[in-house]
């Protein structure tokens, strides 16, 4: 049994070897691999391990000023059996939808009054910031309208009122606050999906960053502008602008505006990279950003 299993092996051995002979270029060995289903990593290690990272989506800014008129036409055109789905995708100039960066999709949703966006279940994890309105809500429930019950928004678990960020940001020292939406007992939202606010005050700028999270951000109120890489992004009141994986960016107030401080939104992917062991912060040691 053993002569035989020998015999076998060298024989498929001086077959392979014979389908080589021959070959004297790479593009004839490339033809030669692909047949027993391998290929080269050699042509495609750079592809496979960049240096950097590598996003193909780029800084853009989505102008609510321009975007309005047809969200609020959508509220005429498009009935209420589709208002959940009444939504403009934010679609980043480098990739079709729903990409608002690599990683991350931000779309304005309209609901009109006395509407109901029927109740839904999704993997995805979604965060929304109200815009606009008054005297929405949303709750978990099977049905598919919850039942329209008073509820405190200062316990709810997945309700953060605009009041309460923006105390606490106009209550934190410096020209620049940044505060995270966190679970009571001090974790973030989600392991997907990080929010956050800023507060810029007047004639002053942010610190910089690079990272290799994503963020959308939302102007809630203020004018400014940000360096994003190569890209200056000039912005104002109800604006949306994304800032793709490894692009450095700082955030500017608008010096000729009234003296008043500007607050941002953000929502970002840095806890599914922290899951992931993926994220860094351009000057910090990898290892303190690793946890056990």
């Amino acid at each position: 049994m053993t002569t035989e299993t020998e015999t076998i092996t060298n024989s498929m051995t001086s077959q392979n070897l014979e389908s080589v002979n021959g070959i004297d270029s790479l593009d004839d060995l490339n033809v030669s691999m692909e047949k027993l289903q391998a290929k080269p990593l050699w042509k495609q290690m750079a592809k496979l391990n960049p240096p950097l990272p590598n996003p193909s989506c780029v800084p853009h800014i989505w102008r609510y000023d321009l975007i309005r008129p047809s969200l609020l036409k959508a509220g005429e055109l498009v009935s209420e059996s589709q208002a959940e789905r009444r939504v403009l995708m934010l679609v980043n100039p480098a990739r079709d939808a729903p990409y608002t960066t690599d990683t991350l999709y931000a779309g304005l949703q309209l609901v009109m009054p006395n509407e109901v966006a029927r109740a839904h279940r999704h993997t995805a994890f979604a965060m929304r910031f109200i815009i606009e309105g008054h005297g929405g809500f949303t709750a978990h429930y099977q049905q598919l309208r919850y039942p329209a019950d008073d509820v405190d928004s200062n316990t709810s678990p997945i309700v953060f009122p605009w009041a309460k960020m923006k105390q606490a940001l106009d209550e934190t020292p410096g020209n620049w606050a940044s505060k995270d939406y966190l679970k009571s007992d001090g974790r973030q939202v989600s392991k997907v999906l990080g929010g956050s606010v800023e507060r810029l005050d007047a004639g002053t700028s942010s610190p910089g960053f690079r990272e290799t999270a994503s963020s959308v951000y939302h102007v809630v109120s203020g004018r400014g502008y940000s360096i994003i890489g190569e890209n200056r992004i000039t912005w104002g009141p109800g604006d949306t602008f994304c800032i793709p994986s490894w692009q450095r960016y700082q955030h500017f107030t608008d010096l000729e505006g009234k003296g008043e401080p500007v607050y941002l939104y953000r929502f970002h992917d840095k806890p599914m990279l922290n899951a992931l062991g993926f994220y860094r912060l351009d000057g910090v040691d990898v290892e303190t950003l690793v946890s056990d």
